[in-house]
């Protein structure tokens, strides 16, 4: 797991100076998919959206704060089943190498101001008829 370089700069806010950003009060926040064109934990902190998925049918999925993420001590997992949009178009495959939880709804673009990326723990290969699902408890976020 790894912060956005924004988010890691209003992670010093907060613990420096109390600052809260707006979204931290928010209810929802969103899981992305993207894809690490150079292959491996590689995803750009800088700007870790750059690569999201656009197949036909995918949009980011809403988690709620409250109860969307299950404290495991060390890490958080997701505390209920993802499904992400089914593929309906017969474009070239994409690879979900990684996903993003950040603050932007499904129609926000790259204009992300809280992101964290976790790894997935395998690449998962998008075609035609394919619906991402990730049920509880597979994608995992730690601290390191």
């Amino acid at each position: 797991m790894s912060l956005s370089n924004a988010s890691e700069n209003q992670v010093l806010g907060i613990l420096l100076k109390g600052t809260e950003p707006a979204y931290v009060t928010g209810p929802t926040q969103y899981v992305a998919l993207v894809s690490d064109a150079g292959g491996g934990a590689n995803v750009s902190e800088a700007t870790p959206i750059a690569n999201e998925l656009t197949y036909t049918g995918y949009q980011r999925v809403a988690i709620t704060k409250a109860t969307g993420w299950t404290d495991n001590t060390d890490n958080f997992t997701n505390a209920a089943q993802l499904i992400f949009g089914k593929r309906t178009d017969a474009g070239a495959t994409q690879t979900a190498t990684a996903f993003v939880v950040c603050d932007t709804g499904p129609t926000g673009g790259t204009a992300i101001t809280m992101g964290i990326i976790g790894d997935l723990t395998a690449d998962l290969d998008i075609s035609q008829n394919i619906q991402p699902l990730f049920d509880i408890g597979t994608l995992t976020v730690t601290a390191t």
